[in-house]
């Protein structure tokens, strides 16, 4: 579910991967990305810290096919699920259509970055060209589950693309983010997609963490508990 504003905003308006090599200081960082779709971002992840750890999240089938094809690293693990609130299934809301004036190489099946766990909103007005005509039920897990089953302790980084499900993210990591330094997310103050907080409502949701960095679609926050 990498950002569809992303393919828009190249003007040092968004945080990159490799952007992090100036907020994280080791060599081999643990990173989450949630929401990782075909693996672009991880790539970039891998060339900026190549002795990281990085567990990506992607539940939209036809992503998660490109990610495995194109993602070879023994430092990847690879998990076919949501991450929210709850431990189960849950109804994902596939993406599809196509924004753009002629089809895109990228997206030979649909559109794939749009999908989420919370049916669409105002995103069906502000981006009638994207569809959500496929409903599917896919497994779900909190973060917090997922960090118990893996024995991690300490994460540098959770880098989010979630599609208006930040809220549940949050909600379902509150001991995985005690020991997270670096908390990354994609942020609305429109309701794109049903529940959607905005960014006052997600501060409120992480009172121990600063905003150290505020764009035009991206936020970043910083653990005040951790050095």
């Amino acid at each position: 579910m990498n950002s569809f504003l992303s393919l828009f905003f190249r003007d040092g308006t968004q945080i990159c991967p490799s952007d992090f090599k100036a907020y994280i200081p080791v060599d081999n960082p643990t990173i989450f990305e949630v929401g990782c779709n075909d693996g672009s971002h991880t790539l970039e992840f891998l060339k900026t810290f190549p002795q990281c750890s990085l567990y990506c999240f992607e539940p939209d089938t036809r992503a998660a096919s490109r990610f495995i094809s194109k993602v070879k690293s023994s430092r990847v693990s690879f998990f076919p699920f949501a991450i929210g609130s709850v431990d189960g299934t849950t109804r994902f809301f596939s993406s599809g259509g196509n924004p753009f004036d002629t089809p895109h190489p990228d997206f030979p099946e649909d559109w794939d970055l749009s999908g989420s766990i919370h049916p669409p909103s105002r995103h069906l007005e502000e981006m009638p060209r994207i569809t959500f005509a496929a409903k599917q039920d896919v497994q779900i897990r909190r973060l917090d589950s997922v960090t118990r089953d893996l024995g991690l302790d300490k994460i540098d980084l959770i880098w989010a693309d979630v599609q208006g499900a930040e809220a549940d993210l949050i909600c379902g990591a509150r001991q995985t983010l005690k020991t997270t330094r670096y908390f990354f997310t994609e942020f609305s103050d429109r309701e794109l997609y049903s529940g959607q907080i905005n960014l006052r409502q997600m501060r409120a949701l992480l009172p121990d963490f600063k905003l150290v960095k505020k764009l035009r679609h991206d936020v970043l926050f910083r653990n005040r508990n951790l050095p």
